[in-house]
This record gives C-alpha cells, sequence and structure tokens, in this order.
C-alpha cells in the first residue's frame, strides 16, 4: 500500500520548511516568486526517487522547437495537464536529464503561474512550491468561494479588490517575464483532475486570453503520476499517495497561438453564447486526444 507523501518524506519536509523563505501572505509586491536553489535539491529528489524505468520525454523535437522560437524572440507558453503536485517538478526533471543542455535552458526558463492557496495555507505545502519561480495569481474559483464567506458587503467588497490588485500585478510580471524570454507555464483547467469529478478537468475560459497574449505554445500531457490524490482527503496535499511511476510528459508540435485561435474560432456558428469556453473547451479535447495517443505506446518503451 502506498504511503502518504507526508509519511514517506515528513523528515524531508522539515528541512524543506528550515530553508523557505517565500511570503506566506500574497499581496500586489510580491506576485513574481523566484525559485528556491536551497529547497529545489530536496524536491529533485523526490521526484527522482519516484521516476520509475521508462519515464521520459515524448515528442522532444517540439520542445527543442518551442525553445528556438523563444530564443528568437516569441512569447512562449506551456499549457500543461493537471494531476498531481510533482506535475512541474517531474516536467523540469525530465527536461534536464532526458533533452540535453536544450532541456537545461527551457527548464530554467519556465515561470509557472500559481494560486495563492499554495502559498497561504500551509507552510510544508509553501516550502515545496517555492522551489520553483512561480507567477502567483487570485483564482476565479478562490475569489467565489471567498465571497462565499463574507461576512459583509464590506468583506465581500474587499476581497474583490485584492483579487484585483494582486492579479493586475501578476499580469505586468507575466509582461516582464516575457520580456526576459521566459516562459509561462499554466495549468488549463486551474486545478488538479479529480477521478469522478469531471468539473475539475473542465479548461477555465481565461485561458482564452493566454492565447492572445503569446506568439507560441504547446499543449504538454502527462502519463503517469508518482503523487495519486487520496479522495478521503483531497484538500490536504500532504495526504497525497506518493509511489514509483512511469511518467511521460510529451509535447505538441509549436502552435501559433492568435492564427491557432483565429482558424478555430472561425469554426464557430455565429451565435455560439461562449466562444472563450469553447476555445478552452477545443483545447481540453486536444489534450484528451493526445493523452489518449501516448498511453497507447506508454510502455512500449
Amino acid at each position: 500500500m502506498a504511503n502518504s507523501i507526508r509519511e514517506k518524506y515528513g523528515e524531508m519536509f522539515s528541512a524543506l520548511a528550515h530553508e523557505s523563505v517565500a511570503a506566506a501572505k500574497i499581496d500586489e509586491t510580491n506576485v513574481y516568486q523566484k525559485e528556491n536553489k536551497a529547497n529545489r535539491k530536496f524536491i529533485d529528489k523526490l521526484v527522482a526517487d519516484n521516476m520509475a524505468p521508462g519515464s521520459r520525454l515524448e515528442g522532444k523535437e517540439n520542445f527543442k522547437a518551442f525553445l528556438s522560437a523563444v530564443k528568437n524572440g516569441k512569447h512562449g507558453l506551456i499549457l500543461m495537464e493537471h494531476y498531481a503536485n510533482t506535475d512541474l517538478p517531474a516536467l523540469c526533471y525530465l527536461l534536464e536529464h532526458d533533452l540535453g543542455e536544450d532541456g537545461k535552458e527551457l527548464s530554467k526558463r519556465i515561470v509557472a503561474i500559481a494560486g495563492m492557496k499554495l502559498n497561504e495555507e500551509n507552510p510544508i505545502v509553501r516550502a515545496f512550491a517555492e522551489s520553483f519561480t512561480r507567477v502567483v495569481i487570485y483564482p476565479t474559483r478562490s475569489l467565489n468561494k471567498a465571497e462565499e464567506k463574507a461576512q459583509s458587503d464590506e468583506a465581500r467588497i474587499a476581497e474583490e479588490k485584492r483579487a484585483r490588485t494582486i492579479n493586475l500585478a501578476a499580469m505586468r510580471a507575466m509582461d516582464e517575464c516575457k520580456r526576459n524570454g521566459e516562459v509561462i507555464l499554466v495549468f488549463p483547467s486551474g486545478t488538479r483532475y479529480r477521478p469522478g469529478m469531471p468539473e475539475t478537468k473542465r479548461g477555465l475560459k481565461e485561458i482564452d486570453s493566454y492565447l492572445r497574449m503569446f506568439d507560441v505554445a504547446i499543449l504538454v500531457t502527462i502519463n503517469g503520476s508518482a503523487l495519486t490524490i487520496d479522495m478521503n482527503n483531497p484538500n490536504d496535499m500532504l495526504a497525497d499517495l506518493v509511489a514509483p511511476a512511469v511518467q511521460v510528459f510529451a509535447a505538441s508540435p509549436v502552435i501559433e497561438c492568435k492564427q491557432y485561435r483565429k482558424d478555430y474560432l472561425a469554426t464557430l456558428p455565429e451565435d455560439c453564447p461562449d466562444t472563450k469556453q469553447a476555445m478552452i473547451d477545443h483545447i481540453m479535447e486536444e489534450f484528451d486526444k493526445q493523452h489518449e495517443q501516448i498511453e497507447k505506446i506508454k510502455n512500449n518503451f
């Protein structure tokens, strides 16, 4: 039986917490958070421990073509499936160990979009998350929950103002990342997929704005994960079950974002009630197709 990540790596997490420097409260001054290299070595060990033989990148030429486009001045976006909190660490580990110097360079350029929950709810989760460079946002789902809990109109309005302030700062930080040649990585579902909960696999309509902001993108699918959500404790990230697994990260061919968006929108009927949602629904369908293709060859290595 698999152990929880808390049981298996409790000693490591104590060391992570000791090295932690990230802010426990997010505001407009700290939305860009640079990787904590002291913590990264612990996360790399956790990933390496659970990267079973056969784990690899697929579509290596697509990762390389994407990096080349970014190095030539294109603003790059990675859209990636989301199953576990090890998704980003595992991708970076495989880039650095399975794609040579190009993979190391691409890994260094990645800046993930992360919800502020990772910073604010648990100090160990915060220490885990700060191992990688992030731009922190106030997600719509989190704001909706905060508004439901608000004890007064004044509290609700204050929370809405906080969300706007944080997200405006995050937009400015992303613009700076683009100018610096960094690559933005986004999970289109905005949350980890949970078995039996199809709503957690639905893409967020806000992703449409990313397609308008960036020049090139790749879709990255994930087949296999070292972490499994404990559905008896789905909101406790440290209750996730951990065990070695074959993990395959695959990249689609490079997408020209604006043309891709234009071409798809041209296929929609004029009376389409929500073109933004239709756009991201199409992308999620592309994820499913790519995921299924990789699943067929996952163990043929």
